[in-house]
């Protein structure tokens, strides 16, 4: 959709977009057209086992794309900024196309340097906290140490 709007210069296309991103924060996928489109149709389709992570950071992840999605509605239909509405939405394209082609979510990165520096407790994410986890393995193979 970023690119959509950005190639064909449709402001309009911002507002699903952006109404998409605030449905994942308020609910997961439950009420976004894309995020059904997501999980019931792409994933599934697609080879290998599915790659299950927190959902704290998912929708940490999400909320930065509410960010960006509504500064860039604000931008283009509160100050006609059209320049500023496509860097904010070219960033907002990159971090997407991160994600989705080599599987790097930036705002699960900037959650997990928050939690770090102990901005987010630990609290919010105990899997994101103590990665064993999300992977037994790892803890299994330390106690046979």
């Amino acid at each position: 959709m970023c690119v959509a709007a950005m190639v064909f210069e449709q402001g309009w296309i911002l507002v699903p977009l952006a109404y998409g991103f605030w449905a994942r924060v308020a609910s997961g996928p439950r009420f976004s057209p894309l995020g059904q489109l997501a999980t019931r149709v792409i994933a599934p389709r697609l080879p290998g086992q599915p790659r299950l992570v927190p959902g704290p950071p998912k929708r940490f992840a999400q909320a930065i794309g509410v960010v960006f999605s509504s500064t860039a509605i604000v931008l283009w239909f509160g100050f006609g900024l059209s320049t500023a509405t496509w860097v904010v939405v070219g960033l907002l394209a990159t971090a997407a196309f991160l994600e989705s082609a080599l599987g790097l979510c930036l705002g699960c990165k900037v959650f997990g340097l928050l939690m770090r520096a102990g901005v987010i407790p630990e609290e919010v994410c105990l899997s994101c906290a103590d990665i064993s986890r999300r992977h037994p393995q790892l803890s299994q193979s330390r106690s046979a140490q």
